[in-house]
Parts: structure tokens; C-alpha cells; sequence
């Protein structure tokens, strides 16, 4: 691995080769991220990054496009077989970007988007008064229940009040699955125009283990590298009917050339997507997840939204007296990554919050499994109980590389 570089920029490959040593020793639990495969990682340095074209398959800007037309076509066609989708385009260079463009597409500055607040579980490109989008539109959040679910009748009475043109479902933080046909049906009752935003689940989705919102709803947007398992980027799904927007607003409106290498990496990962064994491992990504779950709940730690049904796993730390950030830090300290998060209605700072927030697709891609799951488990709960413990830290530091070292990552590359 990285002979060449090595050779002309051994700094760099210094740098390159102790991330991969992280990788191989830490547990890795952020839900935004999760292990490529060799093949994708192939094509995502492939002689593709050469490549400009501008424009969509078969109208091309440039000339050479021959072969770029052919993956990009694959790439798309795989999508659409996945998620049954009408139109797919794979350009987006990542989900904000994916966002901004299904926004641009859809809306007009000044109209309304209904969507779902990010403390309690939505994304910052769903409105987050931070975010260039909410500078652009008028946004409405709405927030969870009190047991955890959507309240689709105080959605529908939000929809009556504001009849906002887009209704967005979908989250970053959110550990429960949605009923994409009552949100269909308060939108057809205020003429509103339905976005999803599957970046977290889009894997789920198409190992058949979580609900696909793709032939209900109008519009349904994506990353590709969470647990889909491909490389960082972007796609948007829709209806026949908003395909030339959509477009449109991808090239020429926000993005020239695309990432004809991030593509061709896309194209390969969809191809395992529909292999069986993808679907082996979106049913046991929640598996996994739901023995993390009452792992910690067992421990004292208070899950959010009541369990979780996919990934993904938000818990308040304060009750082990001990908040969000301090979590984070002394894990890393154990290498176990995962990041602090807001609960709803938190009352710390964003920068300093109660909440913690784990994923499964990472460890499940490694191979671990319910026994592995309940032992990581345990040993986040033994080092939030003594993060000011240096020896017990050491002790489980020492745990979770004899765990990791019998789940070899990445043996291919030396």
C-alpha cells in the first residue's frame, strides 16, 4: 500500500498509513460512518479522477465521455434497481449539497419547508437557522413526542397552520423508522411536494430492512457513505415528473464538472448492495444496534426515543454524572469513537451536550456481532464510570485492541 507515495511524499504516507492503524485498532461507532470495501476504495482512486464531463450521460460538454457515460449509467440503473426509483442522479458531491439542490429544485426563496427540528433528531440542512437554506426559505420545525414517535396528527395540524410547500421527512439523529404514507397523506391534503432525506438509513433501505419512502414519496434525497457502505458523496432520487429540475439544479445550478471517480466508487458499492449478503448485513447492522440499546439502558444510561429500530443510538450520559463531550473525549482516550449529541430539548450547549451518539454499521461491517456488541457496550459504561481512572482506562484500552485484533480490517492492504 502507498509504494509510490511513499516515495515521493513520505510525510503524507506516514499520515495515510497511521489513520489506517487507527481504523484497524479503534471501535468505530459514529452512524455517519461505516468501512468500504477494497473494490470501492479501488475504484475511488482510479484513473476516473482524470476525467471532466460536464452535463449527464449522452449530453456531455466535453468530448471522451464514452466510457465516463457507461458508469455513470451503471451507477444509476443500480440505484433505481435498489430503491425503485424513476429518475436517480448520482452527482451530488455530498448530502448537504444533495439537500440544497432538491431545495433548489423545488422551491422558491421565501417558501415554506416543514421539517423536523434538529435537537430532536433532524439534520442542520433541514433548517437550521445556521445553514445558507434557512437564509433561502422559510422553515418550520417540528419535534418528537414524548414517547419518542411522530405525532402525525400535530404534523398534520403544523401542515394546516403553515401549508408549507415541502413536507421533509428523514433525520441524523433519530433511532426510529417513519410511515412515509401518512406524512404522503398530510401533504396531499395541503398540496405539499414530499422530500426525504435517507442519508443515515439508505443502507437499511435497500438491504430491505427498513421502510423506502423512494416510491411514495416526490423527492428523496441521499448520501452514499453511511450505511450504504459506498464512498463520500451524494444522490437524489424522484418521480419522473421533477427530473429535469433536479438536474438542472445539480448542473448547471450548484456543482460543474461531477467526481467521475466518486461515481465509479458509487457504481461498485450498489453493485454489492445487491448482492444477498448485503441484506446479512442490514439485518444484523440492527441487531447489533438494539443490543447496544438496552445495553446501555440496562446501565443506567437513558436511550432517546425510547429504543432504537435501525443504526443508530442517541443516550443521555448525565444520569453516570458525566456529560456529552467528557463522554467523547475519555472514549477516544479507550479508542472507542463516537460523538457527543444533543438530546431533545437539551439544556446544555451544543458544544457541551448531555448526549451521545453510537452506530452499528461500522462493527457490523468488520464482522462483530450480538456477543461483541454486549462486550463494547460494557466497556463504554466501565470507562464513562471511571473516566478519571488512568488505570482502568489502560486496562480497557488493552480490551479493545485484543477485540479489534480479531476483526482484521482491511488485511489486503498490508
Amino acid at each position: 500500500m502507498l509504494e509510490h507515495l511513499r516515495q515521493q511524499d513520505p510525510e503524507l504516507a506516514g499520515y495515510i498509513q497511521e489513520e489506517l492503524k487507527r481504523q484497524r485498532e479503534n471501535i468505530e461507532l459514529i452512524p455517519s460512518e461505516n468501512f468500504v470495501s477494497v473494490p470501492v476504495l479501488e475504484a475511488l482512486g482510479s484513473i476516473c479522477t482524470n476525467k471532466y464531463s460536464e452535463g449527464y450521460p449522452g449530453k456531455r460538454y466535453y468530448g471522451g465521455n464514452e466510457w465516463i457515460d457507461k458508469i455513470e449509467q451503471l451507477a444509476i440503473d443500480r440505484a433505481k434497481q435498489i430503491f425503485g426509483a424513476e429518475h436517480v442522479n448520482v452527482q451530488p458531491l455530498s448530502g448537504a449539497p444533495a439537500n440544497l439542490a432538491a431545495y433548489s429544485a423545488l422551491l422558491k426563496p421565501g417558501d415554506t419547508v416543514l421539517g423536523m427540528d434538529l435537537s430532536h433528531g433532524g439534520h442542520l440542512t433541514h433548517g437550521h437557522p445556521v445553514t445558507l437554506s434557512a437564509k433561502i426559505y422559510n422553515f418550520v420545525r417540528y419535534k418528537t413526542a414524548p414517547d419518542g414517535t411522530i405525532d402525525y396528527d400535530n404534523l398534520r395540524a403544523m401542515a394546516l397552520e403553515h401549508k408549507p410547500k415541502l413536507i421533509l421527512a428523514g433525520y441524523s439523529a433519530y433511532s426510529r423508522d417513519l410511515d412515509y404514507k401518512k406524512f404522503q397523506a398530510i401533504a396531499d391534503e395541503v398540496g405539499a411536494i414530499t422530500m426525504a432525506d435517507v442519508a443515515h438509513v439508505a443502507g437499511l433501505i435497500a438491504g430491505g430492512e427498513f421502510n423506502n419512502p423512494v416510491p411514495i414519496f416526490d423527492v428523496v434525497t441521499t448520501t452514499t457513505h453511511k450505511t450504504l457502505r459506498g464512498p463520500r458523496g451524494g444522490m437524489i432520487m424522484c418521480k419522473e415528473k421533477y427530473a429535469q429540475a433536479i438536474n438542472k439544479a445539480v448542473f448547471p445550478g450548484l456543482q460543474g464538472g461531477p467526481h467521475d471517480h466518486q461515481i465509479a466508487a458509487l457504481a461498485v458499492a450498489l453493485g454489492e448492495a445487491l448482492k444477498p449478503e448485503f441484506k446479512d448485513y442490514a439485518r444484523q447492522v440492527k441487531k447489533n444496534a438494539k443490543v447496544l440499546c438496552n445495553k446501555l439502558q440496562a446501565a443506567g444510561m437513558k436511550i432517546m426515543f425510547g429504543t432504537t429500530e435501525n443504526h443508530l443510538v442517541l443516550a443521555d450520559v448525565t444520569p453516570l454524572g458525566i456529560a456529552g463531550k467528557i463522554a467523547q473525549t475519555v472514549l477516544d482516550e479507550v479508542k472507542i469513537t463516537l460523538n457527543m449529541n444533543m438530546i431533545p430539548d437539551d439544556s446544555r450547549k451544543p458544544t457541551d451536550p448531555s448526549g451521545i451518539r453510537l452506530g452499528s454499521a461500522p462493527t457490523t461491517t468488520r464482522g462483530m456481532k450480538e456477543p461483541e456488541m454486549e462486550v463494547i457496550a460494557d466497556l463504554i459504561v466501565k470507562t464513562l464510570k471511571n473516566h478519571d481512572n488512568a488505570a482502568v482506562k489502560a486496562e480497557i484500552k488493552q480490551q479493545v485492541l485484543a477485540l479489534t485484533a480479531k476483526f482484521p480490517l482491511y488485511p489486503e492492504l498490508g
